[in-house]
């Protein structure tokens, strides 16, 4: 295999997700058409979003950033023992990787770590001896049973704990709330024609496609349910998704 295609310099495979009134394409429809190519025209027609939507946003960004840093303190706290008393300790707390923002601006996002060290190493030699998983890893960006997790960093992921940190970002200015997950740059190329529809907002800790079938949508589609995001996007949409985003959460289902 050539490893060099693979250029994995990052812990997570990928990023490592309501009904949107009539109007919503629902996941099994987005699945069932299968799309390979771009709606050039949807994609490159620029939604006008209103001033009261966007200002709404912001004041949310702000509040969310704010409290969600403040509570980042005790859940940090909480993290580091569990890390000692399961002797899961080696290596930092944290995880930062640089990862594709707004406008195509580059920033480095914030999480705790959920890989055992020399992750990079373990998913060469993984993929190299498992022809099932590089086919998975090549069209979903990620593994379903990635070997690399451990036992805490399964439960991190699972209750979305893990993506805590990113209040920093949101408060920082780097992301929203709600949005597209943020892309790392080795999958620009990948993002095709959908990357400069996607770049026009900022990324989210939370958004369509983590709500609507994150797990079961491969790396294409995802894009195309983010543009559509984008283009549909207003207070009713993000209230929908932060509710689902929540129910996911308590379900376990790691939403963000």
């Amino acid at each position: 295999m050539n490893r060099t295609n693979l250029a994995i310099k990052d812990e997570y495979a990928v990023d490592t997700e309501i009904d949107v009134d009539s109007q919503e394409i629902e996941i099994k429809e987005l699945q069932e058409k299968k799309i390979k190519e771009p709606n050039y025209e949807k994609v490159q027609e620029k939604k006008k979003v209103g001033i009261v939507y966007l200002a709404c946003k912001k004041v949310v960004d702000i509040i969310a950033g704010v409290i969600g840093t403040i509570l980042l303190v005790p859940i940090t706290l909480i993290v580091w023992l569990v890390r000692i008393f399961k002797r899961e300790n080696d290596g930092p707390l944290f995880y930062e990787q640089l990862r594709i923002g707004k406008n195509g601006k580059q920033f480095r996002i914030y999480k705790f770590r959920t890989m055992v060290m020399n992750a990079d190493e373990k998913l060469y030699e993984y993929l190299d001896e498992n022809e099932e998983a590089r086919k998975e890893y090549k069209k979903y960006k990620k593994l379903k049973n990635d070997p690399r997790i451990t036992k805490l960093g399964a439960f991190l992921r699972k209750t979305s704990l893990d993506e805590f940190p990113q209040f920093i970002n949101i408060l920082k200015g780097d992301m929203s709330l709600v949005g597209p997950r943020p892309y790392l740059h080795r999958e620009k190329d990948d993002m095709g024609d959908y990357y400069e529809q996607i770049i026009q907002v900022k990324p989210g800790i939370t958004g369509y496609w983590q709500v609507n079938g994150r797990n079961d949508v491969d790396f294409e589609e995802r894009t195309y349910m983010d543009t559509y995001y984008i283009e549909h996007r207003g207070i009713i949409m993000d209230i929908k998704i932060m509710l689902k985003t929540v129910l996911k959460i308590f379900k376990k289902e790691g939403a963000i």
